[in-house]
């Protein structure tokens, strides 16, 4: 059995081997496309098809400000060579300097699963190490719709990659890669219609956010809530889903209902590593799992599926793996979210019906665009931010902004958060530029001080 001091499961945010470990002898473990899901399949490329598709909606609407413009139709081949000329070199890149330009390190291909206690087996070769890091990440689900398994069927990871644009697509899911993907290619000029088990989009949302967003959104997509069909067939090169006695054809069918941690990939429990009851790997603030010696950090262990907590989940396992006698630990008070759809979606902290079941007595602030100078400008009529502050000690404990540049907007107050400011503080002690969009921020923290000082 081969010995290493570290072995590492998981090329995405795993591969960020700090320099201090260069005198150890590293396996890094990958058995999918090198660089993980954000670089190749989710995140970066996701948010370059989106931004086209912005471009195409603001295209269609400049009337609203006296300009005459359209969309006259998108160039997929071009759209789709654009983002993956550019990611797929960077992952075929990180391959090659990992597997020849680092002589500590050994690129071993294969699926890595657990043997016994910091022992695994990759396609028949049996290793261990002193410390392992498991960053194996997630993958794509399939509801139990009849019929799915026989039909041409995408997730997240293909529909990126189509030949060419589909005239019709049907996608079942409600939640960001349903709704990011639903932008993109409606935004293109497909004809999108979206299947959800639920009434409303976003359903993890804040419930007045996802509540607006799913009337809005609903403008531009064909939405068949509460409901996903009850059969799927392939005629041909149509595919047909049946619904509530309607059959809708279309010519691709894209299912985004979630990602599955891959702990079970792995088989982490026969490594003796405790798992949560949805399958996720189990783990403390300083990234460590039950059997000592094992962290586990990413979309395996937490439920946030998020590239910029991973990351700083890897900068704590890496730091507590390299220096086990002076841990550190991570602070998940502030951790932020976005939705790159149309209206885009930011968040941070508890919404609206977490903060009142957790006791919480809260007030809350608000603010529409359109009651601002810039949301003048914008002709904007459906946008908000909306702050929830604790009216026991002043502090913001949730903000939800719906609308233009939201994953911008909402970076006060997430710093905010952090680092324990209150919202009469970050609303009154700061400046905010005049006529800028923030002033949507500041106005809803100034709404909810006023409220709550009026008590």
């Amino acid at each position: 059995m081969d010995s290493f001091d570290l072995i590492i499961i998981g090329s995405g945010s795993g591969n960020a081997i700090p320099p201090e470990c260069s005198d150890w002898k590293i396996a890094l473990i990958e058995r999918g496309t090198f660089g993980g899901t954000c670089l190749n399949v989710g995140c970066i490329p996701s948010k370059m098809f989106v931004l086209p598709a912005d471009v195409a909606e603001a295209a269609r609407h400049g009337d609203r400000l006296g300009l005459d413009t359209s969309f006259n139709g998108a160039d997929w081949p071009a759209i789709r060579d654009r983002v993956f000329n550019r990611i797929d070199p960077i992952a075929a890149g990180g391959e090659q300097y990992r597997a020849e330009g680092t002589e500590n390190l050994e690129l071993i291909r294969g699926t890595a699963r657990f043997i016994g206690p910091r022992e695994l087996e990759v396609d028949g070769r049996k290793i261990t190490a002193e410390r392992i890091l498991v960053a194996a990440g997630s993958r794509t689900t399939m509801p139990p719709v009849p019929g799915l398994s026989e039909v041409r069927v995408h997730t997240s990871d293909t529909v990126m990659r189509l030949e060419r644009q589909p005239e019709r697509l049907a996608i079942i899911g409600g939640g960001f890669i349903a709704t990011e993907m639903g932008h993109v290619f409606s935004g293109y000029g497909s004809k999108v219609t979206l299947f959800n088990r639920s009434n409303t989009l976003l359903r993890m949302e804040d419930g007045e956010i996802a509540t607006r967003f799913t009337e809005v959104f609903g403008r531009r997509v064909e939405l068949r809530l509460g409901n996903i069909p009850e059969l799927v067939e392939q005629v041909g090169d149509t595919i047909r889903l049946h619904s509530n006695g309607e059959i809708i054809e279309v010519d691709e069918l894209l299912v985004a209902v979630g990602r599955k941690p891959n702990a079970d990939l792995v088989d982490a429990v026969a490594g003796g590593i405790a798992l949560h009851d949805d399958g996720r790997i189990a783990v403390d603030d300083t990234m460590a799992t039950s059997v000592e010696g094992v962290w586990a950090i990413g979309d395996v262990s937490n439920s946030y599926q998020l590239k910029h907590l991973a990351n700083a989940e890897a900068k704590v396992a890496f730091w507590n793996i390299r220096n086990p006698d002076q841990p550190r630990s991570l602070d998940y008070r502030a951790v932020p979210h976005a939705v790159f759809s149309d209206p885009q979606v930011a968040s941070v902290g508890l919404t609206e019906e977490q903060a009142r079941s957790a006791g919480y007595d809260v007030v809350i602030g608000r603010r529409e665009y359109g009651a601002t100078a810039y949301g003048w400008a914008m002709e904007d009529r459906t946008s908000l931010a909306k702050v929830l502050i604790d009216a026991d000690t002043g502090l913001i404990v949730g903000c939800h902004i719906l609308g233009p540049q939201a994953a911008t907007l909402i970076q006060p107050v997430i710093q905010a958060m952090q680092f324990g400011q209150t919202a009469e503080a970050i609303a009154g002690e700061v400046f905010y530029i005049h006529p800028a969009l923030t002033e949507v921020v500041e106005n809803a923290l100034l709404d909810g001080v006023e409220r709550l000082q009026a008590r």
